[in-house]
């Protein structure tokens, strides 16, 4: 089978390699679309994400869907749950696997993902696709689930105020979700014209353009908003969303930083006694709820995914994630 894997920084190269025997409990998956995310693009860019590193060839990938060729279930089209969580430790018995300091995570070192054409993957992590979610789209479900939990851990309410600055695709899943879940006025912003226009298709009141340094001239005279979401993992959206919050409001940052770090003003946060939530992935629920929201239509996948490649030419796929052209890329290692 051809596996893509990530040598270092800005180097993929295709392998040529067996397909994979499932272990007990596992499933063989044909692979048939992997999305490329922002952590993907962290790998990409700089052969790391973190603290972790790529210390032998990865394969990465960690939104996908396929279709079992093993077992009882054979011939049955499934969105994959990336994390497999150790299910014992205190995290995970609350219900917080997100946080489970023993998960194998598809994608991040040294768990491969899914950019491949076959792969074992336990058969509890294979989730039902319904017909509703046709095609490429499985590949969504992933990002869905992680505006979810930052949905969630932003405490909002119906009727609130938010602000999504970053208008990728994890921040253009929020504004639908917020709008879907009854928000308010909703406000927005991208450094990307195009990606200024999807949020207002997905349903922001306002959308901003923002200059190069992330924050939109003006921002200062917006009114503030309950709940704000940064989504960019840039230093600018975050100070945008601390700009817009209201006093006593809270921020949810969402992206993860190119540096390993972020800088802000603290008068920002203190004179305004802004509360500020860290977003990790998602917990198990948040995929089994985003299942069920765009099965019966909740919240739309429509128009997310704007390029698909083959798994030959995932290099071009990668460049388009770098120059953030269109919403999602998706790679397609089997039709």
């Amino acid at each position: 089978m051809e596996v893509l894997r990530l040598h270092g920084a800005s180097d993929v190269r295709i392998h040529h390699e067996p397909t994979p025997e499932p272990a007990p409990g596992e499933e063989l998956v044909r692979v048939t679309a992997v999305g490329l995310c922002g952590s993907d693009l962290h790998w990409y860019e700089d052969g790391g994400i973190g603290e972790s590193v790529v210390d032998e060839p990865l394969v990465l990938g960690h939104e996908l869907g396929g279709v079992i060729v093993s077992g009882p279930r054979e011939g049955e089209r499934v969105i994959v749950e990336p994390a497999n969580t150790c299910g014992g430790c205190e995290h995970c018995r609350v219900g917080n696997g997100n946080l489970c300091p023993d998960v194998s995570f598809l994608g991040h070192a040294p768990i491969h993902g899914g950019l491949r054409e076959y792969m074992a993957w336990p058969q509890r992590l294979l989730l039902p696709a319904p017909d509703t979610i046709e095609g490429d789209d499985i590949a969504l479900l992933e990002p869905l689930g992680i505006a979810l939990h930052g949905v969630d851990l932003s405490h909002f309410k119906p009727g609130m105020s938010a602000g999504v600055f970053g208008a990728g695709p994890i921040g253009l899943f929020l504004i639908r979700t917020l709008r879907a879940l009854g928000a308010g006025r909703i406000i927005a912003s991208d450094v990307k014209p195009h990606r200024v226009e999807a949020a207002l298709a997905s349903g922001a009141d306002e959308a901003w353009l923002a200059d190069d340094d992330g924050v939109p001239a003006g921002i200062r005279d917006v009114v503030p908003v309950d709940v704000t979401f940064e989504v960019a993992g840039e230093d600018g959206a975050l100070l945008t969303a601390m700009i817009t919050a209201k006093r006593g409001g809270r921020v949810t940052v969402v992206g993860i930083p190119p540096s390993n770090r972020h800088s802000f003003p603290a008068g920002e946060v203190r004179r305004k006694g802004l509360t500020v939530a860290w977003s990790r992935r998602m917990k198990a629920i948040h995929m089994l709820r985003a299942i069920e929201l765009a099965d019966h239509g909740s919240v739309s996948l429509e128009g997310m995914i704007t390029a698909t490649y083959p798994l030959a030419e995932s290099a071009r796929a990668f460049d388009d994630l770098v120059a953030r052209n269109g919403l999602k890329v998706v790679v397609k290692p089997t039709d």
